[in-house]
């Protein structure tokens, strides 16, 4: 009898384990996602004063500009979406900042504009900050994911409504376009 109380002790302590290494893994997953949202809503607050900046040179460019606008407007609207459209729309914001770089090719006193540069230094720095937090994000979520599907965690799981969640990563047509986008000195 002691050793069935004794059995049904450990296993009531090990289903405890999993459960609460499943809430671990899922929160340290929504801290990573926080520290993404975090670099992104940076990335959105710098991009006015680049677009201002550059329309000071280059005023006949309307175009660029709405496309710019239109997708960090676009990328600040997905908010809690989720990674998938939060993907799609910082995809698309990028696309459209390299459109702006490429622009700014065309006058060289934008290019020698100390204004613009520190804002292209800090997007830089931005896109670096950002490209850390989505490995940390997507290694906290491979670690929840797997937890989820592994048994006997998945029993866990399913019995306490714990679920996957998405990575945060480029489609392989955006990834081949960031490899294959030259390099712009300014």
């Amino acid at each position: 009898m002691s050793v069935l109380v004794g059995l049904i002790v450990a296993l009531a302590l090990y289903i405890i384990s999993l459960y609460n290494g499943l809430v671990d893994k899922r929160t340290r997953s929504e801290e990573a996602w926080s520290g993404i949202e975090v670099q992104l809503k940076r990335r959105h607050n710098l991009i006015p004063n680049l677009v201002e900046t550059v329309k000071g040179y280059a005023t006949h460019e309307q175009e660029t500009f709405e496309k710019v606008v239109n997708a960090r407007n676009s990328a600040v609207q997905v908010g809690q979406s989720g990674a998938a459209a939060t993907a799609q729309a910082e995809m698309a914001l990028s696309g459209a900042l390299r459109q702006l770089f490429a622009l700014a090719e065309a006058y060289p006193d934008l290019k020698a504009n100390t204004n613009f540069l520190d804002l292209q230094a800090q997007l830089k720095e931005l896109e670096d900050h950002i490209q850390m937090a989505r490995r940390f994000y997507n290694g906290s979520v491979r670690d929840l994911n797997i937890m989820v599907d592994s048994f006997p965690s998945n029993l866990v799981a399913q019995r306490f409504g714990f679920s996957k969640m998405e990575f945060f990563e480029l489609d392989e047509a955006e990834a081949a376009q960031v490899k294959q986008v030259p390099k712009v000195e300014f």
